[in-house]
């Protein structure tokens, strides 16, 4: 990855606020006591705990486990499915309840859902790209791109970027690694007998030892010993899932970027270290960089597409599609009527 930005896109007046240096020490360890995390952020523990519960209560926050599937070998594809108008959001909400889906959202005036999909198996993703989306009414046109490399994003934390945390914070606050543990090399495995581990930590990332001790029948040292290794080896991290309303940027947009092939690296590690830049990837297909950009308006959008990335060499053609609504993030929560 490139050098990471030093600027800040939050703006001024929330920068410091208690909202935006939770989050980022959440984003650091997500499952750090609130002890630990008021300590650094010098507050009391009741305030953490109380701003904590407040967030996650009103939909605002949520953390959980997340499956590196690039680490663990498994084939993404980001998806653009055009639909007819009166379609889109019932589409984006049945895609929205599937396991394999994250990154959800309606964009090009609503006619347009734009997915990410991690399948488990060739078998689920030939039955969705191949089967269901193909039979699926209101689906007029379908565009299929498979991840080819991530620049940044996925455990890269985006507010590492921005927060106001400094660097002796964030070092106070990063977790230790197991004294044992050692990154493998090649792709990794969740072993059958860790899925239940794993699947209670994606529908809680801070669920306590007991907790999962009760949703193994492990030990309450075996959990902590198998949560370790898993976090350490990189086959999952903790990520938070949070309204981008608390940091004061309300402009998400997807941006498909076709490079020269000699430039594709060069762009996208410069891309990763730009502000306003929360995810990039490589792709396959007519363009070959999809980044998810997020601003605090419609006028730096635009400042940012003349500006930094229309001044990167070998950047040959860019299309942009702002989000009208996002339907996913890392897990689904219906929309309430």
């Amino acid at each position: 990855m490139g050098s990471v930005a030093t600027e800040s896109i939050i703006p001024a007046e929330m920068r410091d606020s208690l909202d935006v240096r939770l989050l980022q020490a959440l984003e650091i360890d997500g499952r750090a006591p609130f002890s630990k995390i008021a300590a650094v952020l010098g507050v009391s523990d009741q305030t953490v705990a109380r701003r904590y519960r407040k967030l996650v209560s009103d939909g605002s926050l949520r953390i959980v486990a997340v499956r590196d599937h690039g680490r663990l070998g498994q084939d993404q594809w980001m998806l653009r499915l055009r639909c007819a108008p009166d379609g889109a959001e019932a589409i984006a909400s049945a895609l929205a309840r599937r396991p394999d889906t994250a990154w959800i959202g309606l964009t090009s005036g609503g006619t347009e859902v734009v997915c990410c999909t991690r399948p488990r198996t060739r078998s689920d993703q030939d039955d969705l790209l191949l089967g269901k989306l193909p039979r699926t009414p209101h689906i007029i046109d379908i565009h299929a791109q498979q991840v080819l490399h991530r620049f940044f994003g996925g455990p890269d934390g985006w507010l590492m970027k921005h927060g106001p945390l400094s660097a002796e914070q964030r070092a106070a606050l990063r977790p230790a690694p197991p004294a044992s543990a050692a990154r493998a090399e090649g792709p990794l495995r969740i072993e059958p007998e860790d899925e239940p581990l794993v699947a209670a930590l994606e529908e809680d990332g801070r669920a306590t030892y007991p907790e999962l001790q009760l949703a193994t029948g492990r030990s309450e040292s075996a959990v902590k010993r198998r949560l370790g290794a898993l976090l350490a080896s990189g086959a999952i991290y903790i990520d938070i899932e949070y309204a981008n309303e608390l940091i004061g940027l309300h402009v998400g947009a997807m941006l498909w970027i076709t490079t020269a092939p000699w430039a594709l690296d060069t762009v996208g590690k410069a891309l990763a270290s730009h502000a306003e830049i929360a995810h990039a990837t490589a792709v396959a297909g007519p363009s070959n960089i999809m980044v998810t950009a997020v601003t605090r308006d419609i006028p730096a959008l635009y400042a940012y597409l003349s500006g930094k990335l229309g001044q990167l060499d070998g950047v040959q053609h860019v299309e942009t599609a702002p989000f009208m609504r996002r339907v996913k993030q890392l897990t689904y929560r219906p929309r309430l009527r």
